[in-house]
């Protein structure tokens, strides 16, 4: 399949490599930063171009892996007939891409994407939708040829699961970074949280969370949890979010 790639990013670079690494022709990267497109395109093997203007309309495939900013003007800037584009967006509907082409749909990967290590996302979920049965058939192709867990999905139920995800990724992340600056000024190794954070993680394979929870908001233990509280005191940030979890694991 040839593709083209419209987005130099995090989410372009990772599908862009895997998508060459399964045997697809990626025939163009676009982005509006020409340095961008070459650095990314001379690793996949494809020309770079830095306006709309430039790109190759011979491609069977096209993946906008923009910003969702991005993604409500590109109706704006190109129209490719019947040719097929998805976005790669959780939170956008497919039919922004309405008055681009006929064919037009989603695939969107259900993973934090980095540049620096892709090879952790070998295994990444992939949502996928489409406006018609052939544009579902054409991005269940590309998206089965990278993924090994590539789901049917439309709008709302994706935008619901991009929920899940956001609480699941980025706050707890925050939740990290709270961690991480309270050892700093306490003076403490954050590095000694790390196996107790993969062995949560782990056994999320084969528990229910619910099952997991443990602690001394799940135990109501009030002496503990008064200890901690005091000394939060001078981290009044990460003090109010223990209240509201705390809150949250006792009366949830």
């Amino acid at each position: 399949m040839k593709v083209l790639i419209i987005g130099a990013g995090n989410v372009a670079t990772v599908l862009g490599r895997l998508i060459k690494i399964a045997g697809h022709d990626i025939v163009q990267v676009v982005s509006r930063s020409m340095d961008d497109a070459i650095t990314l395109a001379s690793e996949l093997g494809s020309t770079a171009a830095d306006s709309f203007g430039k790109m190759n309309k011979a491609a069977d495939f096209y993946i906008a892996a923009m910003s969702d900013a991005a993604l409500n003007e590109i109706k704006e800037n190109i129209s490719l007939g019947d040719k097929v584009i998805v976005h790669t967006a959780g939170s956008v509907s497919k039919d922004v891409l309405k008055g681009v082409s006929s064919n037009y749909g989603v695939m969107y990967p259900l993973q934090s994407l980095s540049k620096e290590n892709y090879h952790a996302h070998l295994k990444m979920p992939l949502l996928i939708d489409g406006n018609n049965e052939f544009t579902i058939d054409m991005v269940q192709q590309l998206a089965s040829s990278i993924s090994p867990m590539v789901r049917i999905m439309q709008d709302d139920d994706r935008l619901k699961l991009h929920v899940a995800a956001v609480v699941t990724n980025n706050f707890a992340n925050h939740l990290y970074r709270l961690a991480w600056d309270y050892c700093n000024k306490e003076g403490l190794d954050f590095s000694m949280l790390q196996p107790l954070i993969e062995e949560t993680a782990l056994r999320l394979e084969k528990h229910a969370p619910a099952e997991m929870q443990t602690g001394p908001a799940k135990r109501k233990d009030i002496i503990t949890l008064d200890k901690h509280l005091r000394i939060l005191n001078t981290h009044p940030q990460l003090r109010s979010v223990y209240l509201k979890m705390t809150d949250s694991i006792m009366n949830g």
